[in-house]
This record gives structure tokens, sequence and C-alpha cells, in this order.
């Protein structure tokens, strides 16, 4: 489903993504783990298809995300962090339809996807008020519904936990649990390992743009001899192999 091959994004002299490859199939769940920095986020935007890679290739459900960035766009959800991209003063409903829009998709379905959505996410009691007045965690659910408007095969969540609260954080956790079920993949980047711990398949560890690692827990566990996963990653990204 998704194929990243040996990119590199350079900003200037700096080297953001040095040569990653890896890889997720239908239906699984990546979690991607490295330190603030170490080049997660330029690897999601370029997954999908906001940032151009300097060097490699990505291809997502066989699609060159630089030759044919609207196909992929079609495929994909995006979540970037406190990142919500919505309009303050629209409601909730009015910010999905506009995103519906520019998915292509016709009213109706629009509105189909946005009630099914809306009781999802149990979002049905402020979807007509506008998002200025929001809290994060019914900004967070908006910005979900939003991004899954359009039905996408791929969902690329960066950190989506970060500063929420513990119910809202448990809905996004059973919501990644709920797209692996409807063989969706997800790649999403997290610094709370019991999560990465609790979701993923596999998990790819990148320190300062180089893979350390790419494979499952199980198999990283044996390798160190522990499964204490921060105790692993710590000894990663401090000794910088």
């Amino acid at each position: 489903m998704i194929e990243v091959k040996g990119i590199t994004k350079t900003f200037g002299d700096f080297k953001a993504v040095n040569e990653l490859s890896f890889s997720a199939q239908q239906g699984e769940v990546i979690g991607m783990l490295g330190e603030n920095g170490a080049g997660k986020t330029t690897t999601l935007r370029m997954i999908a298809t906001v940032l151009k890679p300097t060097k490699g290739e990505i291809l997502v459900g066989g699609k060159n995300v630089v030759h044919n960035p609207e196909a992929v766009r079609k495929q994909i959800g995006i979540l970037f962090g406190g990142e919500t991209g919505l309009y303050d003063r629209l409601t909730a409903r009015e910010n999905i339809a506009y995103f519906g829009k520019l998915y292509g998709l016709d009213n109706a379905l629009i509105k189909q996807r946005t009630e099914s959505l809306a009781n999802r996410f149990d979002m049905t009691r402020y979807l007509d008020k506008r998002v200025g007045g929001f809290s994060k965690g019914m900004k967070q659910k908006t910005a979900i519904a939003r991004s899954l408007v359009h039905d996408p095969s791929v969902v690329l969540f960066d950190e989506p936990t970060s500063g929420l609260d513990i119910t809202s954080a448990n809905v996004i956790r059973q919501l990644i649990g709920e797209f692996k079920e409807e063989g969706r993949t997800v790649i999403f980047s997290s610094h709370i390992m019991s999560e990465v711990e609790r979701l993923c398949d596999r998990v790819v560890i990148i320190h300062r743009g180089t893979l350390q690692y790419n494979g499952t827990l199980e198999t990283l566990y044996q390798q160190n001899q522990t499964k204490d996963l921060d105790r692993i990653f710590m000894e990663m990204v401090g000794a910088g192999r």
C-alpha cells in the first residue's frame, strides 16, 4: 500500500531525512518513533504530498506522490498534531463539508458521511456550532472527521493524542484499532510508548533522519533482550546508532 524507497529531504544544507526506506501494507498499523527533529513529521508530509522528496520515491497504492499527487491525496486522510486545519468561523459541519468539496464529493454524499462521522465520534450536539469555541478534544474530533469524509484507505497521524485529555486520547486510540479492523493502513508518530505497544504491528525508529529499526516489536525485544521499549528507544537515539 505504501512504499518509501530511499527518500532524502534536504532544506538548504540541512538533511532532515536521509535515504529512508520502509513499507506499510493494507490493514497494517505502523508506529513511527523518533526524538523531536528526527524527521518523522517531514516523512509523513512527504507521504501526504505536502513536501516533495529531494531524492528517492514514495508510492501510495502504486501511485507516485510526485508524479500523481491528486490521486494519492484521494487515498489519504491526514491529521498533523495540533494543526487541525479547521476554520474557526465555520461550524463543524461546514468544515467537514468544505473538505468534502475539495475531494470532489457531491452534497448528498457529504451529508451522509458527515452524519455518520458525527454519530461515530459523538459530535452531534456540537455539529452545527462554530469551531472557534470548541475545546481541543472537540476540535480534534472535528479534524479527524474532516480527514475521513472522503473514506481514505490510508490514514496518517502525527502525534494524534498530544495534549488531549484521557477520554479524548482513548477515542483516538480506539479509532486506530477500528481502522485496522476496517482494512485501512495507518502510520502514526508518537512519544507514548504504551500506545505504540498496544496498537502497532510494526515500528519504524528514526534518529537524525536515518532509519534505526524497521520491524515488529517482538523482534525488537528479542534483539535487545528486554521488553522495555522506553529503554530500547533511549539507547538507540542516545547512542546515535
